[in-house]
């Protein structure tokens, strides 16, 4: 019975024994083994892994890729403005043995590298740096933070600034600036189309003094523009240049009328006697009465001593 409990008790110094020096390493861990405070050589991969009882400790570093984010830093921009800024930093260990043995926390480390260095871009960045080229600064940034951290085992896999807190000041100057640079660009668009259209309007003053019926024609067009709105006045421009052209169009009738006019002025400059009859009623209007109220002598009589 003694030699019993004998084996259930070895037996379970056994279990306690294995329990205590026999160890698991996870798929994204890799261990680090210390016998004696020195460090080994060998690294411990996944699995199940066996420590000499008293003498070896195991340390388990994790390769998974770590997302810090980094608080926000105030600080003064080149061109001394006052923002506050914030980032995020993603970073993993590439030497397990460098991270347990050369820094303490390597977490932390990174945390406060890239905290320093943040204010430090901050100086050394102008604001529209900041607002619009944060490609660059991520770049300058990550190199900063990269430096010290390959001495620690840690690789720096990516940096970004998150957010750039500016005062509400500086929005409502932003904000100006803004509206003005539109206004501009529309003034210049407005300037460029009255300068277009200019040069089409001078090219088509162009052929219609080379074609005055073109004139006739767009006025035709602008008429029938207007009377498609269905008003009940319709104001009708007439150009000078329409009659010139009609004048030119109909030179026979103008020579007719000035040679009318010549004989008649020919006739009164001779002394003779120019009369101009009132009308006659016509012979189906004679039974009619017509009260008439005379302005002034019927005939007209011109003389010439």
């Amino acid at each position: 019975m003694i030699t019993l409990y004998a084996l259930a008790a070895a037996f379970g110094i056994g279990v306690v024994w294995l329990g205590t020096n026999i160890k698991v390493v996870k798929q994204f861990e890799r261990g680090v083994v210390f016998r004696f405070g020195r460090v080994q050589s060998g690294l411990r991969g996944p699995g199940l892994t066996m420590l000499i009882p008293i003498a070896d400790r195991l340390e388990k570093v994790s390769m998974q890729i770590i997302t810090m984010p980094v608080p926000a830093q105030d600080g003064i921009t080149r061109d001394n403005v006052t923002v506050r800024v914030d980032a995020v930093i993603y970073f993993k260990v590439s030497d397990p043995v460098r991270a347990a043995v050369d820094v303490q926390d390597y977490v932390s480390a990174i945390g406060q590298v890239a905290q320093t260095s943040l204010r430090s871009i901050i100086g050394k960045s102008n604001l529209d740096d900041l607002l619009s080229n944060r490609e660059h600064l991520n770049q300058g940034l990550e190199l900063m933070i990269d430096s010290p951290a390959l001495g620690w085992g840690v690789q720096i896999d990516r940096v970004e600034i998150k957010d750039v807190v500016l005062p509400d000041s500086m929005k409502r100057s932003i904000a100006r600036q803004a509206e003005a640079e539109r206004e501009r660009r529309a003034r210049v668009i407005t300037a460029e189309g009255e300068l277009q259209a200019s040069e089409k309007l001078a090219q088509a003053a162009e052929i219609m003094a080379e074609h005055p019926a073109a004139l006739q024609l767009r006025l035709l067009e602008t008429v029938v523009e207007v009377a498609a709105e269905k008003n009940s006045t319709l104001v009708l421009p007439f150009p000078v240049e329409l009659l010139r052209f009609l004048e030119r169009a109909t030179p026979q009738a103008s020579e007719r009328r000035d040679q009318a006019i010549g004989t008649d002025t020919g006739a009164a400059s001779n002394g003779e006697t120019l009369t101009l009859e009132p009308p006659r009623i016509p012979d189906d209007a004679s039974g009619l009465e017509l009260h008439t109220r005379p302005t002034g002598p019927s005939p007209l009589n011109v003389q010439r001593g």
